[in-house]
């Protein structure tokens, strides 16, 4: 019970790490394209890594640790911040935040496959449900919703739930932060390049709220929230703390409000009510 405990709080913790990943982002494409925003923060986080990896002197991964690894570089290093920030040239960041109500019940059957977890039957129906919001949401925005915004949120949320998943599974052998540490360390061959072939042409013209966006997603974002995170769910369970994120909405949009000035429906205020409720009920019965 004490182990879980600390996951939930672990969990909560990175859960408002990442909550300002979506503004942060939408800020940064402004004035970088989605794919060197994505190489830059990788590469930014990969060489921070690496210097924590080599101060603390930590064993290199095994080899059959590099698939796994692969995989987490997939779906959180490279897939879900590309795909979000294309997404976010259709969409506003307070927009995208509904779909992230989508990604618990992504990272919970992932964690049925890779973790081997068993959740009570009760858990997939508070899942369902706050998933289920968050779709009813997406379909009433009709005309106002950009489809291919929509479709690539969805996109990434499908990749960043394996990642977590496989990172968490990852994360009980190797520890939350080398996971990701190293994670970012093999992508960073592909990434510096990546950023040296798609970066500005002139850097004078970008202004320092593009700069705090690129380095919160890169330390905060790509690093730091992920030793949080990722022990989280080694501790209280891939299924369960994961329907923490169900609460990520509720913190993302009062930022995106407070920080952008976007515009915050009633409507998405209503759906983030419901999904707070629904993680309560899966943390009870995860």
């Amino acid at each position: 019970m004490r182990w879980a405990t600390a996951g939930w709080g672990s969990g909560l913790l990175g859960v408002l790490i990442f909550s300002g990943s979506l503004p942060a982002t939408r800020v940064a494409v402004g004035s970088f394209t989605p794919l060197f925003l994505t190489s830059a923060r990788a590469l930014i986080a990969a060489l921070l890594a690496a210097a924590l990896l080599a101060v603390l002197r930590q064993a290199r991964p095994l080899r059959r640790d590099l698939a796994p690894l692969a995989v987490v570089a997939l779906g959180v290093v490279v897939g879900f911040p590309l795909l979000t920030a294309l997404a976010l040239r259709h969409i506003t960041s307070a927009h995208s935040m509904v779909f992230i109500g989508l990604l618990p019940l992504s990272t919970a059957l992932f964690g049925v496959l890779r973790g081997r977890e068993r959740p009570k039957p009760v858990f997939w129906l508070f899942s369902g449900l706050g998933s289920l919001a968050v779709v009813g949401f997406a379909l009433a925005q009709g005309g106002g919703a950009s489809l291919t915004g929509a479709g690539l949120m969805v996109a990434a949320i499908l990749l960043c739930g394996l990642g977590y998943a496989e990172g968490a599974v990852l994360s009980r052998r190797l520890g939350g932060w080398q996971v990701i540490s190293w994670a970012l360390v093999l992508t960073m061959p592909v990434m510096a390049g990546l950023a040296l072939a798609t970066m500005p042409d002139a850097w004078a013209g970008i202004e320092t709220p593009a700069w705090i966006g690129l380095a919160y997603v890169s330390v905060f974002s790509m690093l730091i929230g992920f030793v949080f995170w990722y022990r989280g769910l080694a501790l209280g369970g891939i299924a369960g703390v994961g329907q923490l994120q169900l609460l990520q909405p509720f913190f993302g949009l009062s930022l995106a409000g407070l920080l952008l000035n976007e515009p915050v429906a009633w409507s998405m205020i209503a759906v983030t009510g419901l999904i707070v409720l629904c993680v309560a009920g899966a943390k009870r019965f995860a």
